[in-house]
């Protein structure tokens, strides 16, 4: 078998989408649409040759990737020209599969089967069959071959019935690829090197075209502008939520679930609508999402309730516990087994013990806390002296009474009572009532003088 290079043509503007960005850096679910080509690339050919042009420099400062390999066009001339400027670095011996970076959906199965052709034909085409194909280049078959591809200004009123279209993907033998390519010509009406017509050149070879059709059209759907864009991000997030509810997650409304990342779930698991999961999330058995919530790079255990509109980022929940509502759970903390984080309660980068409790209005950051302590409401650990950042440490069965202020850097013990109201400059003992208060005072009701 020979080994498989891939090309990407990613050197287009993008005008349509009036950005300051190439268009292949436009994002779908989170990754720009030529990443979505890479991955599938990647995990298919040894070598991957990126053509790029207009933003080529911005392109390239976005892939901090050294297995790609960049190639410029300067002049954009159609895309036999793009794909010439890639082959002086692709051996003969190999297959060149020909990709687009504004086609993000192409799916894995449907390239292996379009090189495994090229293997045994040495040249294959992808094709799609369209209701409506204006605007395509046609499919010309004679006994069921192809025969050539006609661009949609090139061809006459019987060729412009034929729904069969070219995608542009290809899989060709790199030997061949380079002989039809030093033999295009700029002979039609957009006066560019089409790279369709080498595939007149290999019939009149005497090459059998194989051909592959797309099941999806999807699949080999590209982007242009803002509104395709669009259409692209529901039928992606759609797929998604489909192959999800197979493998046994509970959607309550698949229309309304976004994953702009990587979800991996156990058994009985169950998302309301609403819900944006980012980054890399795993979720553990008998665990329920409720509505309007945002997950980002969250390990969450089992039987835990994240309640409505939390916020969940670079974080770990342990079993049993819960989350929300109106929850954040800022980077680095980790939520012990049988936690509790009301309503209203922000938590940064600290550790939250077994059965804890922060349950609303409250602020914890840079904070240990040990196991069974209580939070009241209205808490925050003061943890920023406006140059550095300290921490707070928090004993096991410690009792913080509501609206208190804990001036870190501070240890406050095992079992210590901190009295609602306190302001905590010092280490608070175990087993201790420590509190700071002004003294109270009643004024008499003065007389009401007429």
């Amino acid at each position: 078998m020979k080994h498989i290079n891939a090309i990407i043509l990613a050197a287009g503007k993008g005008s349509r989408m009036n950005s300051t960005k190439p268009k292949v850096l436009q994002t779908l679910s989170n990754k720009t649409l030529l990443g979505h080509v890479l991955m599938q690339a990647q995990a298919l050919c040894s070598q991957v040759f990126v053509v790029v042009g207009f933003g080529g420099n911005q392109v390239r400062q976005s892939f901090k990737d050294d297995s790609i390999n960049w190639v410029e066009q300067a002049e954009q001339l159609g895309t036999g020209h793009a794909v010439q400027q890639a082959m002086p670095y692709i051996d003969d011996d190999s297959i060149s599969l020909v990709l687009y970076g504004d086609v993000p959906l192409i799916e894995q199965s449907t390239l292996e089967k379009l090189t495994t052709q090229a293997q045994k034909n040495g040249v294959a085409l992808l094709s799609v069959m369209l209701e409506n194909p204006t605007g395509y280049g046609r499919i010309i078959r004679q006994n069921n071959q192809i025969q050539a591809i006609i661009e949609q200004k090139d061809a006459n009123i019987e060729q412009l019935k034929i729904c069969e279209v070219n995608t542009g993907i290809m899989a060709v033998d790199s030997g061949l690829l380079k002989t039809y390519l030093s033999n295009v010509d700029s002979n039609n009406t957009q006066g560019e090197f089409y790279l369709t017509d080498i595939i007149a050149m290999a019939v009149g070879a005497g090459k059998t075209v194989a051909s592959v059709i797309a099941e999806n059209e999807f699949e080999v759907a590209g982007v242009n502008d803002k509104m395709q864009l669009a259409a692209l991000e529901k039928t992606f997030q759609q797929n998604q939520a489909s192959q999800f509810m197979q493998q046994g997650l509970t959607l309550r409304d698949s229309a309304r679930f976004d994953c702009r990342g990587y979800l991996s779930f156990g058994q009985d698991c169950e998302i309301d609508v609403n819900v944006v999961i980012e980054g890399d999330v795993s979720l553990g058995n008998n665990t329920t999402i409720a509505p309007n919530c945002i997950i980002k790079n969250a390990k969450i255990g089992d039987n835990v309730a994240i309640l409505p509109n939390s916020l969940i980022e670079n974080a770990v929940i342990g079993d049993g516990a819960s989350i929300g509502p109106f929850a954040r759970i800022r980077p680095e903390t980790k939520i012990g087994n049988n936690a509790k984080i009301g309503n209203f309660v922000e938590v940064k980068k600290s550790t939250i013990g077994k059965g804890s409790k922060i349950s609303h209005l409250s602020y914890v950051g840079d904070t240990v806390m040990g196991a069974e302590v209580n939070i009241g409401a209205g808490v925050i650990t003061c943890n920023y002296d406006g140059t550095n950042k300290h921490q707070t440490t928090i004993g096991d069965g410690a009792f913080i009474g509501s609206d208190s202020q804990l001036i870190a850097p501070l240890v406050i013990g095992k079992n210590a009572l901190i009295g609602a109201g306190s302001t905590i400059t010092k280490n608070a003992p175990d087993n201790a009532l420590t509190l700071s208060r002004a003294k109270q005072t009643s004024l008499k009701k003065r007389k009401n003088h007429d």
